[in-house]
């Protein structure tokens, strides 16, 4: 059952600028665009609205710009379920991210911060949030006054990928990258537990830097990749948080982050956690 799961999120909010493409442009090469979509987006944004379609209600502790666009994302993510009440206006733009989707679902992203990188670490109040998932697109010192905070369940989705302090890897009940941010941050190798999602070959967990579980990914007809890995992330954690075993909790992220590629938006309507859930008979 989702009814007690609240899983606050602590991170990025941008409104995404995304064109469709027939093929990624060749540097000084100007291609066409067919579509041009105005949403919401930002990882952080991304994860609280999935785990508001999964858990039936997200919160989220983030920043916005005073224009406009910081207007409609708190619109945006308090009609999806969102509590909002954790989001500070700063003077200035809210974070806007430019992304180009080629004809395969692939595709290439490029962030202005904006208000995300004003965010300050005395703004970060947890209070007695349960289960918190950070990620790297605000200041990292943000991350760790939430991973000092916490007193429950902590994620870290280490995207971007970049160096990670002990102080912050200690606090660490669960890091969830992908393979190349696996790859670029050793210091996971021994951590205690981290997921490595790879995209159409699955997934994977490791306890103390040994293979606890990983399991196949599921068919999908890939129509855009943007919101999959953010909604992998939101599904993992709130099936790990609750008592889930590795193998069961990486086959219902796997399952939304299907059902998230076989959607055009960033944030794809996500049905309830219980709709993903594995087959009793499925081998663990």
């Amino acid at each position: 059952m989702t009814a007690d799961l609240l899983l606050t999120v602590v991170g990025s909010i941008n409104i995404d600028l995304t064109s469709t493409v027939t093929a990624f442009p060749r540097p000084g090469e100007t291609v066409l665009a067919s579509t041009l979509v105005r949403e919401l987006g930002g990882k952080g944004a991304n994860q609280a609205r999935a785990a508001a379609r999964l858990a039936g209600r997200s919160r989220m502790i983030g920043a916005v710009g005073t224009d406009p666009d910081g207007a409609f994302a708190l619109d945006q993510l308090a009609t999806a379920g969102v509590d909002v009440s954790g989001i500070v206006p700063h003077d200035g733009p809210t974070g806007v991210a430019m992304i180009t989707v080629d004809a395969t679902g692939e595709n290439t992203i490029v962030v202005n911060p904006g208000a995300n990188h004003a965010l300050r670490p005395e703004e970060i109040e947890l209070g007695d949030a349960a289960i918190t998932l950070c990620q790297l697109e605000i200041p990292l010192a943000c991350v760790q006054a939430a991973a000092e905070q916490a007193s429950g369940f902590f994620a870290v989705n280490a995207a971007p990928a970049q160096p990670l302090p002990e102080r912050l890897l200690a606090a660490c009940d669960l890091v969830i990258v992908n393979d190349t941010e696996y790859a670029a941050l050793p210091e996971l190798r021994d951590a205690p537990l981290v997921a490595v999602s790879s995209g159409a070959e699955g997934a994977s967990i490791y306890r103390n830097g040994r293979l606890a579980a990983r399991v196949d990914a599921v068919p999908a007809r890939v129509v855009n990749t943007v919101g999959a890995g953010d909604a992998f992330c939101a599904a993992l954690t709130l099936c790990l948080a609750r008592g889930d075993g590795d193998a069961d909790a990486l086959s219902v992220a796997c399952a939304v982050g299907a059902a998230a590629v076989e959607d055009a938006r960033s944030q794809p309507d996500l049905d309830r956690l219980e709709r993903y859930a594995p087959p009793p008979d499925r081998c663990p």
